[in-house]
């Protein structure tokens, strides 16, 4: 039976539909608006290149691209590294272990305004960590986390680690049990000890798993919204305000739509980059 030439891409025609209506449509348009002066009352007017020139001109923007690069650099590194070692731990066959890959995946599901109230009360000058460490004389006076320009952002990427490490420990888990159980077999037969296999033999085998969640963690990292939204609120004096934090008062607090839409094109910009980079680099160890 002759298969017509059409058919694979009327299999495709859905899911291309889908992309274009809800992905490809809302990103032109909102390129196009980048370029407009438009506040959702009157009509958009076209401004050229002025927001950018805006945008660059403006300290705070600059502010919030460096918070974000430091929520890239501070919380990556530890979503790609600890859920290895998590997930290594819940991959043994014992008795029960359903329950603690369970347990170390609760944090995915719990809605993050429960997380962000929960941690709230963690970091109060009263709260847990500050009588934990005092407890254990690390501290002389409690410390305020999350009102201080300090520590408020570094304090919101510990709870960005937290609820990510059982999401990509899932990843990674699915990569371990795909290593074919004969490499750690001819390891024991060397003599290998637990870290020579960990670095001979697991690591490497799970480098194509380790680029995917560099990859979901970095656009993760570049567009957390909800934990500064919910315990900060950008503050105090804009320290752990992101870029996408940026983006939203420019378009719902102050209505600057054109404007906001320019700082979304340098932050999607910023995001293929990265991307880019991390294929690249990732891709050629794989690949080598």
């Amino acid at each position: 039976m002759r298969t017509n030439k059409l058919t694979p891409y009327l299999f495709l025609l859905p899911g291309c539909i889908i992309l274009g209506a809800f992905i490809f449509y809302p990103m032109l348009q909102a390129i196009w608006m980048s370029f407009t002066d438009y506040n959702m009352v009157t009509d958009p007017s076209f401004v050229k290149l002025d927001n950018y020139k805006d945008l660059f001109q403006d300290d705070l923007f600059w502010k919030t691209l460096k918070n974000t690069l430091i929520y890239l650099i501070g919380v990556v590194p530890a979503l790609v590294v600890l859920p290895i070692f998590l997930a290594v731990l819940v991959n043994q066959k014992l008795k029960g272990i359903g329950f603690f890959r369970s347990a170390y995946y609760i944090p995915v599901v719990t809605s993050l305004v429960v997380a962000g109230i929960a941690w709230d009360w963690v970091y109060k000058e009263n709260g847990l960590l500050n009588y934990v460490l005092d407890l254990l004389n690390i501290i002389s006076e409690p410390i305020p986390w999350l009102t201080q320009t300090q520590t408020a952002l570094f304090a919101v990427m510990l709870v960005t680690v937290w609820k990510g490490l059982g999401y990509y420990m899932i990843i990674y888990l699915a990569g371990l049990q795909s290593i074919p159980e004969s490499l750690y077999e001819a390891a024991d037969i060397d003599g290998a000890n637990w870290w020579q296999k960990m670095t001979r033999v697991t690591i490497p085998m799970l480098m194509p798993f380790v680029l995917i969640v560099t990859i979901m963690s970095s656009i993760a990292a570049m567009k957390v919204f909800e934990e500064i939204y919910i315990m900060t609120g950008g503050g105090p004096l804009h320290s752990s305000e992101t870029l996408v934090f940026y983006i939203y008062t420019q378009a719902f607090d102050r209505l600057n739509m054109g404007y906001a839409s320019a700082a979304g094109v340098i932050l999607f910009l910023l995001t293929l980059v990265f991307s880019l980079i991390n294929l690249k680099v990732m891709g050629k160890d794989n690949s080598e």
